[in-house]
């Protein structure tokens, strides 16, 4: 009986000594990934970054497109403001003038909501009725030019500031020249403008 319990004894001290030293077992290497499921992830990384590209480049067109889209309007505007001059004491419309207001028609067409007023102006030569009524001649002149291209006559206004509002002071022909002119205001449906194309 002692040699059993001896047994036992040393045989949970050596359990015990087993049991309190030395390092742990170290733990099992982590699983591989298979090919597959490699291919896979470093496909949809792929795709996701393709993706954000292509958003990327579709943002880009865009705001190049609002760009060109708002500079055709500013140039446009420009064009509908554009001045037509006229020769001395005369209210015909010029070839020149012709040209600009043949631009002002297409963008008119393509901008129904747009109204204008024309102004027509006078150099100081000649009394104060007389360049008044020269004016209104030259104001209508022109609006008779746009209607007679199929556009409605009450989109434009006409008014005659005579020799009142010199575009250019002094008594030369060169400011002569800069006074006799037709002036176009956009009175109505400036945010509707649209570039003829």
């Amino acid at each position: 009986m002692i040699v059993r319990r001896f047994f036992v004894t040393v045989f949970a001290a050596t359990l015990l000594v087993g049991a309190c030293g030395g390092d742990p077992p170290p733990p099992p290497p982590p699983p591989q990934p298979d090919q597959d499921s490699l291919q896979a992830y470093n496909d949809s990384v792929a795709a996701a970054e393709a993706a954000r590209r292509a958003e990327a480049e579709r943002l880009a067109a865009e705001r190049a497109a609002e760009a060109e889209r708002q500079r055709q309007i500013r140039a446009a505007r420009a064009t509908l403001e554009e001045m037509v001059f006229f020769d001395y004491d005369m209210s015909e419309i010029r070839d020149d003038a012709e040209a600009t207001l043949r631009a002002k028609v297409d963008i008119l067409r393509a901008s129904p909501q747009v109204q204008i007023r024309i102004e027509g102006h006078a150099d100081d030569r000649g009394s104060t009725e007389y360049n008044m009524a020269l004016g209104n001649r030259r104001a209508e002149a022109v609006r008779q030019f746009l209607v007679g291209f199929g556009l409605a006559e009450n989109r434009f206004e006409i008014v005659s500031f005579g020799e009142g509002r010199p575009l250019e002071q002094g008594a030369t022909e060169s400011a002569w020249a800069r006074n006799r002119r037709g002036q176009f205001v956009i009175t109505a449906g400036a945010n509707a403008i649209n570039p003829a194309n």
